[in-house]
């Protein structure tokens, strides 16, 4: 079984894969800018130091390699970006991408597959449109900056490998992530809607984010673009209500638009206050069932409540 590369794999999403992925029975190369501090890795993971932008010193390890994840860059969970920063995000993904494609480009085997990660964010702002795989780049700054980071590897497809593109909805799973800062407000009797309330909130359960890279990873029969997001997108506003419930909060703390853009900067246009009503269009198309497709579910299940109505049911409740 061959070995698999990820790139910036020592964060969330990518620590959840490599222990998928080890347990698969694959070997996992983290490729890491400070390997020496990438600590807690399972059996049959390392991680390897790369800068970030060339194949220097790791390229290699691509030869035989049976996929690569291409999911480096700046992370954009941080308040308050200046210019500078904006520009390093967008660069990050970009000379990502060129170092993944000069690295397969050198292999003599080339691997099977080159999973590209994306966000959801890849349509901009779509209001009540929905949109699915077929929909064209939003053009608000996260757009273009996906549209940048699918496009750093397009040229692998020329050298023969299968590009599998996924546009990733925020992620919720136990442990830390994305899922700990949305539910932090309701756990302190504070949550609500933010903004208007109004904009679409897509999200994913990672047991489903974890299945589906997988699948799309060992299907030889997919490719091209695929949305990886729960497929009942739900407002903000409804949202804030469902985990009002699932944590046992209220949900009527409403955060202005304003008070968010004063506390994060531009973050909370892209992070809140904007959203996509997408569908999994093609990830349903191949195959794919989803464990949570509905958000109280899949809350209950990270935070180990489980709802009256199953709980219930239990044969020990009988």
């Amino acid at each position: 079984m061959g070995h698999i590369i990820i790139t910036g794999g020592s964060g969330y999403l990518g620590r959840a894969l490599t222990r998928e992925l080890t347990a698969a029975g694959h070997a996992v190369i983290i490729l890491a800018r400070r390997a020496e501090q990438v600590g807690g890795l399972p059996p049959g993971a390392r991680a390897v130091a790369w800068d970030g932008r060339t194949a220097d010193g790791w390229g290699d390890l691509a030869n035989g390699a049976y996929a690569i994840v291409n999911m480096a860059g700046a992370t954009i969970a941080r308040p308050h970006w200046s210019a500078a920063y904006k520009q390093q995000i967008r660069d990050s993904r970009a000379n990502a991408g060129v170092a993944v494609t000069a690295a397969i480009r050198a292999a003599r085997i080339k691997p099977a597959v080159l999973v590209q990660m994306s966000g959801i964010g890849f349509y901009g702002d779509t209001a009540d449109r929905e949109v699915d795989e077929g929909a064209p780049a939003g053009s608000d700054y996260f757009a273009t900056v996906c549209t940048v980071w699918e496009a750093s590897t397009d040229e692998v497809e020329s050298l023969g490998v299968r590009r599998v593109i996924v546009r990733t909805a925020p992620v919720y799973g136990q442990g830390g992530g994305i899922f700990t800062l949305v539910a932090l407000p309701f756990r302190l009797f504070a949550g609500g809607p933010l903004g208007s309330g109004r904009q679409y909130a897509p999200w994913i359960h990672l047991a489903d984010w974890l299945t589906a890279v997988k699948l799309l990873m060992d299907n030889p029969n997919t490719r091209g673009v695929y949305n990886l997001t729960a497929p009942d997108p739900l407002t903000q506003g409804a949202s804030a209500k469902i985990f009002g419930r699932a944590l046992g909060r209220p949900s009527f703390m409403p955060a202005p638009a304003f008070a968010l853009r004063l506390a994060l900067g531009p973050a909370a246009d892209l992070l809140l206050l904007t959203g996509q009503r997408a569908q999994p269009r093609r990830l349903l198309e191949a195959g794919f069932r989803f464990r949570f497709p509905e958000l109280g579910a899949a809350i209950r299940d990270i935070t180990g409540k489980r709802s009256a109505e199953a709980t219930a049911s239990s044969p020990a409740s009988e």
